[in-house]
């Protein structure tokens, strides 16, 4: 069994932002050499997201406005008495999920049809780290 770690550093022009970060992670794979096995993505920060879903500009405008919806940026959060001014990006965050497991095939992602990986970011303008860890052989 072999292992291999990248970091990924991104840093969004937008406050929220959702960015395909599939060619990143597939370069990582590659780089790897393991040809069957596991790919774990994961934001290392709380006001960030990965998950999987289709590459399609409407869809990810979609996603940030029903995230809007249901954890408006407002200043009533019990966490901004805290100093913090972040609440709804945590609250974001836990909805779109942390990480995302993908398995690896012929050294290539075992995707669905239309499956990217996505990063969403919902405090950014600042650098932010994304662990890629791929295990297998």
């Amino acid at each position: 069994m072999k292992a291999h770690t990248e970091y990924l550093t991104i840093n969004t022009k937008k406050k929220k932002e959702i960015v395909n970060i599939t060619e990143n992670i597939a370069n990582a794979v590659k780089k790897s050499g393991i040809k069957e096995g596991i790919c774990l993505v994961n934001s290392m920060h709380i006001t960030a997201s990965v998950f999987i879903n289709d590459e399609e500009s409407g869809l990810k405008q979609d996603f940030l406005t029903w995230l809007e919806r249901i954890a408006p940026e407002r200043p009533d959060y019990m966490h901004h008495y805290t100093g913090e001014d972040n609440a709804d990006a945590h609250l974001k965050r836990t909805v779109m999920g942390r990480e995302v497991v993908i398995g690896i095939s012929e050294g290539k992602f075992d995707f669905g049809p239309w499956e990217q990986v996505f990063y969403g970011e919902f405090d950014g303008q600042r650098e932010k780290r994304i662990l890629i860890k791929i295990i297998g052989e």
